[in-house]
Order: structure tokens, then C-alpha cells, then sequence
């Protein structure tokens, strides 16, 4: 009987295949590099993720480019020097992945370690108030209100039984997107609007709806 063949995956659904295996990679990690290390090379990459999930090598390669340039996984290379049989010395480098700690936030959301996206900026010279929400994100005092609802809706998108890990994973990204844009004095409106109606699908998901709701009332007052 012919073995049934895989269902075709989207590059969203490899790479969060792809940056879960990075963060279990560095969950279990006893050593920096190597079998057990928390960073791997793409050798070792490509193996166990066919293995596990059957992904091909093409579909390694071009998300593991996407994840690193969108700074979830970074490249390291470690220079060696070997002597050739005639006395030559030349350099070899091999290049290992691990995930980066935005990759890790990623996954498990902000953590008080969390570097201040405005690091380096000063505030005060804006004549803004900035506050720092539940979640670690940071809103312009004037949007307090539904700054915090969306930490709530976050919290409560994580910790559902309704959402499958791909919806989860979109639907924080697209939540601290509104975040950044309450950074601002005047949110920009058009962003706003279009990001929120990608998160309408939560609207009648078990244990999300009502902080969904509670975010959709105060956005429609910052909206008009």
C-alpha cells in the first residue's frame, strides 16, 4: 500500500516547526555546541528535522534564512586550523545555529529580562509618558487601557485550548504590533485597523472572547 503522502505545510507552519525545535534545542541544552548543545550544525539541523518532521532540505534552508534575518535564530561560526599532509595550514569554519533570545521571547513572551525596545532613546526629551503594561510591552500613557486589555488578550491566547500553536504564534505577533503602534503619540489608524481585523478569529474562541471583546470596545473608541 503506497505510504500516504504529507500534507503540504505553509513556510508560517515550517518555521514555527522549525524555531520550537531551536527552543527545545536550547530547553535541553548541557553544552553550548555539539550532540546536546543548544547550538547545532545545519547538518545535524536538516537530519533531525527530516527525521521528526519530515521537512526537506529546501524547506530547511530557505525558512532557516527567513528565521535568521528576522533575527529568531542567529549564525555563529567556529574557526579551526587544520595542517595538510605538506605542512599547509589552512582556516576552516564551520557555522552552527541556535535561536536568539527575541526567538525565545518568541515562544514564551516577554520576560522581565526583556530588553526595552527603546533602549537608548531618551523618552523624556519626546514629552511622552511611556508605561509598561502587564506583558513587558511598553504604550504611551494616554492608551493605558487598551495597552493593558491586549496583555490580557495575550495571556489568554497562550494559555488556550482552542488555538492551534500556528494561530497562537500569528496572533501575537499581531498583538504586540498594535502594542508598538500605542508607542506612539497618534497610532497610525490604517495599521491599527488592519492588523485587528486579522485577529477577528478569536472572536468566538473558547476562553479568548471576552478579552477580545473587551479590547474590540476600547479600540473602537481610539478608532472612532
Amino acid at each position: 500500500m503506497p505510504k500516504a503522502k504529507r500534507p503540504a505545510r505553509s513556510n508560517d507552519e515550517i518555521r514555527h516547526i522549525m524555531l520550537q525545535y531551536f527552543y527545545e534545542r536550547n530547553r535541553k541544552a548541557t553544552s553550548v555546541r555539539g550532540k546536546r548543545g543548544s547550538a547545532a550544525t545545519i547538518r545535524t539541523i536538516r537530519a533531525e528535522l527530516k527525521a521528526q518532521h519530515g521537512l526537506s532540505v529546501q524547506e530547511v534552508m530557505s525558512n532557516l534564512r527567513y528565521l535568521i534575518s528576522q533575527g529568531w535564530v542567529e549564525e555563529t561560526e567556529v574557526e579551526k586550523q587544520v595542517r595538510l599532509p605538506k605542512g599547509t595550514v589552512v582556516r576552516q569554519a564551520t557555522p552552527y545555529y541556535a535561536i536568539t533570545a527575541a526567538g525565545i521571547d518568541k515562544i514564551e513572551g516577554p520576560s522581565e529580562f526583556t530588553r526595552n525596545p527603546f533602549h537608548g532613546i531618551n523618552i523624556q526629551a519626546t514629552g511622552q509618558n511611556i508605561i509598561t503594561v502587564g506583558d513587558g510591552n511598553q504604550v504611551n500613557a494616554v492608551f493605558k487601557d487598551v495597552g493593558q486589555a491586549l496583555s490580557e488578550l495575550a495571556e489568554h491566547v497562550r494559555n488556550s485550548t482552542a488555538l492551534t500553536e500556528e494561530q497562537k504564534l500569528e496572533a501575537i505577533a499581531d498583538i504586540q504590533t498594535l502594542q508598538a503602534q500605542l508607542a506612539k503619540p497618534e497610532p497610525n489608524r490604517s495599521v491599527l485597523k488592519a492588523i485587528w481585523s486579522g485577529l477577528q478569529a478569536l472572536a468566538t474562541a473558547e476562553g479568548v472572547a471576552g478579552a477580545f471583546q473587551r479590547v474590540a470596545a476600547l479600540l473602537q473608541r481610539l478608532l472612532g
